[in-house]
C-alpha cells in the first residue's frame, strides 16, 4: 500500500474505540480508495498526540523513533490477534507472545517507595523513559480483556472495501462509519444494476 502524502484527517471513532483503547490502536492506520494509507502513528511525533489524545502520554513525552516503532508493531499484533478472532481462525503464537510480553514489561502492583519528605508510601513507578511501556501495558492489557470479555462475540472488521477498521458491533450494523455504509450500500446498488439479466 501506499503511504498517503497528505495530511488526512483522523475520521470519527469506530464504534467501541472510546471504551477500548487497543480498538483505535488496531484502526490508527486507515487503508484509504486508491491503495493510500493514513497511518496516525507514521512519525514519533504524531504517536506522542495520539498517545496524547488516548490519554497514555504527555504532550512533552518526546517520543523517538524507536519509540513509534514498538507502537507500530504492538499495532500489527493486536490486529493479528481480531483478525484471528473475527475470521474464527486459531492465534499467532507469536502476535499472543508480543501482547503477553507488553504486559508484563512493567510493574502492575504499586511498589513500595521512600523518601525523606512522603516517608513510605506505594506508587506504580512510572519515569519519563517508561511512558511508552506503560502505554504499550495499557493496551496490550485492554486487548487481553476485549479478546476475552463478553463484547469479544461483537468484534468485527468493516463491512466496506477497502476499509480496515475494526469495530463492535452493534445490531446489524457492520460498518465503522456512515461514510462506510454509504459506500457499501452503493456497491451493492450498483451490483445489483451491473448484473445480468436485471435489464
Amino acid at each position: 500500500m501506499k503511504e498517503s502524502m497528505m495530511e488526512e484527517p483522523a475520521p470519527q471513532p469506530a464504534q467501541g474505540e472510546d471504551e477500548h483503547p487497543s480498538l483505535a490502536l488496531a484502526n490508527s492506520a486507515i487503508a484509504l480508495p486508491g491503495g493510500h494509507t493514513a497511518d496516525f502513528l507514521g512519525t514519533p511525533a504524531q504517536a506522542n498526540h495520539w498517545l496524547t489524545e488516548h490519554g497514555l502520554a504527555p504532550v512533552d513525552a518526546g517520543l523517538q523513533e524507536f519509540c513509534a516503532t514498538q507502537l507500530r508493531a504492538l499495532r500489527e499484533q493486536i490486529r493479528t490477534l481480531f483478525t484471528s478472532r473475527t475470521a474464527g481462525l486459531p492465534a499467532r503464537p507469536a502476535a499472543v507472545a508480543a501482547i503477553n510480553d507488553a504486559m508484563t514489561r512493567v510493574p502492575t502492583a504499586p511498589l513500595l517507595q521512600w523518601d525523606e519528605k512522603n516517608g513510605p508510601y506505594r506508587a506504580t513507578p512510572h519515569p519519563t523513559s517508561a511512558i511508552v511501556d506503560h502505554a504499550l501495558a495499557t493496551l496490550a492489557a485492554d486487548a487481553a480483556d476485549l479478546l476475552t470479555g463478553p463484547e469479544a462475540e461483537r468484534l468485527t472488521a468493516c463491512g466496506s472495501p477497502p476499509c480496515n477498521r475494526y469495530l463492535i458491533r452493534q445490531g446489524r450494523r457492520h460498518w465503522c462509519s456512515t461514510r462506510c455504509g454509504d459506500r457499501a450500500r452503493a456497491a451493492r446498488a450498483y451490483a445489483r444494476r451491473t448484473r445480468p439479466g436485471t435489464e
